[in-house]
This record gives C-alpha cells, structure tokens and sequence, in this order.
C-alpha cells in the first residue's frame, strides 16, 4: 500500500513540475501547438505508429530466437495489446498482460518474460547509445553523463551466454524454471538493427513537430534521452511527466521552452494514441488465430501457473 501511495506521490510531482511550466509559459505554447500544422501532426503520429512496427519486427524477433514462432500479428497482439498495461502504476501489470497473452499462444510464461526484458534491455541500450552521440555537444545531457555508463554494461549483459545467465538468475528469484535454449547472437543483431531502425523513425516525429528541419539528429537524440529518463524512473506509470520533463530540459534550449513544451505534449498524446491504434489493430488482426492456437500447457496441469518446459496439448514434450 505505502509503495503504490508513493508511485501516486511521485507521478504527481512530475507532472506538477511539469504544470507549472506549462503555466509558466502557457500563452506561448498554447500558440506554438497552434501554430503546429496538422500535418506535421499528422505526419508524427504515423510516424510513431511505423516506429512501433519496428520494435514490434525486434521484439517478435527475440522471441522467434527463444523459441516460439508466432505470426507477426500475433506478436502484436502480445505487444501492443499487453503492453497497455504500462499505464497503470506498477510495471508488473504490463509483464502479467503479456505473458497471459503469450500463454494463449503457445509460449511459456518464463519466455514471454525473458522476451519483454530483452527487448527493454536492448531499447534501453540502443536509446541511450543515440542520446550519447547526437547530444554530446548539450549541456542539459553531459549532466547526465551518467547515463552513458550504462551503454557497455549493457553491451556486456547483451552476450548471449551473459544475457541466458542473467534471465535465469531472475527466474530462479522468481522460484521458476529456467530458460531451455540460449539466445542465438545473430538474433540480438537483428533485435538491435531493427531497434535502432524504430529509433530513428521516432526522431522524425519530434522534428516534424519541432519545425526545424535542421535539427532532425537533435530531436533524435533528445526523444531517446527523454524516454530513456522516463523508463529508468520505474516508479512513474508509462514515465509520464519524468518523460516530458526530461524532452524540454534537453529540446528547450535548442528551440525555445514554449516550443519544447508544445512538443511535449503533443508527443505524449501522439504516443498513446499509437499505443490504442497499435493494440486495436493487433487485437482485430490476431482475434482469429486465438481460438485455434495450440495454448501452451505445463507439465502440472492446465490449470497451474507453473513454467516447465513446452508440452503440447497432450502433455508430451515438445519436439
């Protein structure tokens, strides 16, 4: 109870902090998001929505790798649908949504959970690595020099045998079994290539938004550094302020504070409403394939919640 208070604390004063510089600054940026042309809008929101196809391609990538080959619909339906539950506090309830869902499917509980940490893993590192290249001339970012430490620790944790080592370790925590095959590296190449791919597509939405089309490496780099801050502050729900805070710390002394705000939140609405699109059009696309996909059962039942190897629906292994 007192963790879920604090969540609530924490995530109010984030986006009180960021209130009161809207409040601040509320004629010019009412006027900047006005003077927005809802093309460029128009134009940013496809362009997170093609962004979220990439990392969709990486995380259903992952998961081929691990061992359950799905559809590319049905991956979306895991993804896109499950991960709504971001928005709720605590990021316990995004893991339990996809990992039901993955269930459906025919992948094991521990390996929908091994794929949703990898490709945070992979994101987080990918993300940071871009902020670190295209912002190390901003102030506001070698600040936060910090961040840049995790990039080779997190090249380090991305080797195949590392990365199995460390996924078992949790599930051993989590008093579940083990991972049962170790992730190919030719996989994590292709996660990280397609990763980096929706990276850059994420960028365009911030440029188109800011109007400087001189500035596209800037909002690349300053859309990865602010979601990255958003995602290491664990306790805020989907980021939401941490994120925008951290977009006009970095874009308000390129383009102006009213600007960096009217981004901000254009951003933000742009991005959950991807995150409805993208889960409604999974949802649609996949809702046949749910009634004839082999579920996946453990070996205790179909009734247990245990992770134990793959059986089919006889109780059989796997081959």
């Amino acid at each position: 109870m007192l963790r879920r208070l604090l969540r609530i604390v924490l995530a109010l004063v984030a986006l009180g902090f960021l209130g009161y510089g809207l409040a601040r600054n509320w004629d010019e940026t009412t006027s900047a998001v006005a003077a927005m042309s809802p093309w460029a809008v128009l134009g940013a929101f496809a362009a997170v929505l093609l962004g979220q196809f990439f990392m969709l391609v990486a995380w259903r990538a992952i998961l081929a790798g691990l061992g359950t080959q799905v559809p590319l619909r049905v991956a979306g339906r895991i993804m896109f649908v499950g991960q709504l539950g971001k928005y709720i506090p605590g990021a316990v309830w995004a893991y339990a949504a996809m990992m039901d869902l993955g269930r459906d499917h025919g992948s094991p509980p521990r390996r929908t959970f091994a794929t949703i940490s990898l490709g945070l893993v992979i994101n987080l590192g990918v993300g940071i690595s871009i902020a670190a290249a295209t912002l190390n001339s901003l102030e506001a970012v070698r600040q936060a020099w910090y961040l840049v430490l995790l990039v080779p620790v997190i090249i380090v944790c991305l080797h195949p045998k590392v990365l199995t080592w460390g996924l078992n370790l949790a599930l051993r925590i989590a008093r579940k079994e083990p991972l049962e095959t170790v992730l190919p590296g030719r996989t994590v190449v292709v996660a990280v290539v397609w990763t980096a791919l929706g990276w850059f597509v994420y960028g365009l939405h911030i440029w188109l938004l800011a109007g400087r089309w001189d500035l596209y490496l800037v909002a690349t780099g300053a859309y990865a550094f602010a979601w990255a801050t958003g995602i290491l502050t664990v306790v805020v729900p989907a980021g939401v302020g941490v994120r925008e805070g951290a977009l006009v710390l970095v874009l308000g002394p390129v383009v102006g504070t009213p600007v960096a705000l009217a981004v901000a939140i254009v951003s933000r609405l742009a991005f959950t409403l991807a995150d409805a699109t993208a889960a409604g059009i999974s949802f649609l696309l996949a809702r046949q394939t749910v009634s004839s996909a082999p579920a996946y059962a453990d070996q205790n039942g179909s009734g247990s919640t245990a992770l134990t190897p793959d059986r089919n629906l006889s109780g059989s292994p796997e081959a």
